[in-house]
């Protein structure tokens, strides 16, 4: 496999070009021969610059890509790059390791790709325009440490209970499960995400958080991530809690819907630097609908007694959506965006207010009427 990267002379219009930045070494024998125009076999680091800004070389090596080969091929700190410096940094495997590919394609076709800006010749090194599109500094850790939690969590009920499918009624569950008779205990709003019922609900959840929410940390970093998350659980039991007031709930799927939703707005807002955009629209869209449709047969047709708490998921996909699309960053802001951005920051707002406003005990609501708020 081998790195793409997509580039558009922002100048011109011109439509976006998919560069590999791995062939075998009779290409890049091919760019360096064509790069060194006096054929004395080495090229300086401003004529390589200059190069590269150049319409006739713009489709060759992407302008970051300069200053690596410059700090990192330059092995004798001659001031030039020789052919056999350049194609050893080409092959060097910290840069080129076959997990580093798997890792880097698999987030290439889940987040989009960072569109490249066009820099002046005048700039010496280039900006962060042109660094990698997802980062593992600061680690993404916190879909990580969340499934840890649940996992740990969820054992221990087990452990204590000795049956994986009492681990509801667990001490843990117990304490953190949301429970519509006890409303007050505010923690539960969020705490219930890590309950779990049964072995497969929590794969189901860790799946999701590991496979999509990695992605989305790497690329948009891990708080942002965290945000989307907690908004979903939070808005899952405020919405429950107002529209189907007896249900009791567990799981994480009020974040994981807002996962997976705001995932949809990226692949919205970023249509044309995504990869797959179309399939894996689709794919979300099937999945959630299924699932929550499901959730509603069963409940509503079969009539069985499980009560799952579907309103959760809706509430915490719609939270992802609106979260989402404002907390996430967009790649390549368009004119049209701005007014959307705002009339979904409004509609978070209210979506968070109104359920929580309603889940408020009586006395508190009536206080705070009192009080003229």
């Amino acid at each position: 496999g081998f790195k793409l990267i997509r580039m558009s002379n922002n100048q011109r219009g011109e439509p976006e070009i998919t560069i590999p930045l791995q062939y075998n070494n009779a290409h890049w024998k091919a760019i360096f021969e064509k790069y060194d125009l006096d054929g004395d076999g080495k090229i300086s680091y401003q004529e390589l610059k200059a190069m590269i800004h150049s319409s006739a070389y713009s489709n060759d090596i992407p302008t970051r890509v300069v200053h690596i080969i410059m700090t990192k091929a330059d092995l004798d700190d001659s001031g030039y790059l020789e052919y056999p410096e350049f194609i050893a940094m080409i092959h060097r495997k910290d840069m080129q390791g076959v997990f580093g590919h798997l890792v880097q394609r698999y987030v290439h076709s889940m987040v989009p790709q960072r569109p490249t800006v066009f820099q002046s010749p005048s700039s010496d090194y280039p900006d962060g325009q042109y660094e990698e599109e997802y980062t593992c500094k600061p680690p993404a850790l916190a879909m990580i440490i969340i499934s840890i939690l649940e996992i740990t969590l969820f054992l221990y009920d087990v452990i204590a209970y000795k049956s994986v499918y009492l681990s509801v009624e667990g001490p843990a569950a117990t304490l953190f499960i949301y429970n519509p008779h006890k409303r007050y205990q505010a923690w539960r709003y969020l705490t219930y995400m890590f309950v779990h019922v049964g072995v497969f609900h929590l794969l189901v959840n860790l799946l999701v958080q590991i496979m999509l929410g990695i992605p989305l940390e790497m690329v948009h970093k891990w708080w942002r991530v965290l945000i989307i998350y907690i908004a979903g659980v939070v808005a899952g039991s405020l919405g429950t809690s107002v529209s189907d007031p007896s249900v009791y709930l567990a799981g994480a799927s009020g974040g994981v819907y807002a996962l997976i939703t705001a995932h949809v707005a990226t692949i919205l807002m970023n249509w044309s630097q995504m990869e797959f955009a179309v399939f894996q629209l689709l794919v979300f869209l099937v999945v959630t609908s299924f699932d929550v449709g499901q959730a509603v047969y069963n409940r509503y047709v079969l009539e069985t007694n499980d009560q799952v708490g579907y309103v959760a998921h809706i509430a915490g996909a719609i939270a992802g959506l609106l979260v989402g699309i404002n907390v996430l960053r967009n790649l390549e802001v368009r004119t049209w965006e701005k007014a959307v951005w705002i009339y979904y920051e409004q509609s978070a707002a209210k979506l968070l207010h109104d359920p929580a406003w309603q889940a408020l005990p009586t006395k508190l609501k009536q206080n705070a009427e009192t009080d003229g708020y």
